[in-house]
């Protein structure tokens, strides 16, 4: 009898184990197919694709893209980009203190010529208003300033700015930061941006004295002329 005895709780010591055994495997696998549910892949945002002149977004089909930076300090040298191709900068070599403009055909969109003209040393305010004037009909012009574009600009190269369409020109003082894009022969449209200036001051100056560099882009329609 005692034998029997002890076999029957040995037997039922070993299926409770069993028992037990197998619920905790159960429990387990489930944890684990519940953290397997709650592990889902992170979904992440793609990389923004760059756009042309690094516009935030791209310019509607059949539109140029532009944008004009002024320069910053002794340092940071006036940009002009124009269909995502630098017509202006320091890379380049052809950018320079004073007032720097490049012209670019409408019709086809390419570069015709680039210049700086000082306007610290030297007379060259009558070769800035021979430059204008010699850009065709249908040109684009695109200026910016870097350092000083102010101190030998004469009156009658300002007032030939302000035909195109500048409403700051008249305004630029030393070292003030300007950019202009302006259309010789057709007009641009209204909702774009045109212009800027941030004048020189002492207390807000970003650099040692100089303000802030500022710039302008946008999008042109192709169909303008």
């Amino acid at each position: 009898m005692r034998l029997t005895g002890l076999l029957l709780t040995s037997l039922a010591a070993w299926y409770l184990g069993f028992f037990i055994a197998a619920q905790v495997l159960q429990t387990t696998i489930s944890n684990a197919e519940f953290q397997g549910i709650r592990k889902k892949p992170v979904l992440r945002a793609p990389v923004p694709k760059r756009q042309k002149c690094d516009h935030w977004s791209p310019c509607p089909p059949g539109n140029y893209a532009y944008r004009i930076l002024s320069g910053g300090g002794k340092g940071k040298m006036a940009k002009i980009c124009f269909e995502d191709e630098l017509l202006i900068s320091e890379g380049n070599g052809n950018v320079g203190r004073g007032i720097n403009i490049a012209t670019v055909n409408y019709k086809t969109g390419k570069v015709t010529s680039t210049k700086f003209f000082d306007m610290w040393t030297g007379d060259h305010s009558g070769e800035m208003m021979s430059f204008i004037r010699n850009a065709q009909e249908g040109t684009l012009l695109l200026m910016a300033t870097h350092d000083d574009g102010s101190t030998l600009l004469k009156n009658d190269a300002k007032k030939l700015v302000e035909e195109l369409g500048s409403k700051e020109i008249m305004n630029i003082k030393f070292r003030s930061s300007w950019v202009f894009i302006a259309a010789k022969g057709f007009k641009l449209p209204d909702d774009i941006q045109k212009e800027k200036i941030n004048h020189s001051d002492r207390k807000t100056n970003r650099y040692n004295g100089w303000p802030a560099e500022i710039q302008i882009e946008g999008c042109i329609p192709r169909n303008l002329i």
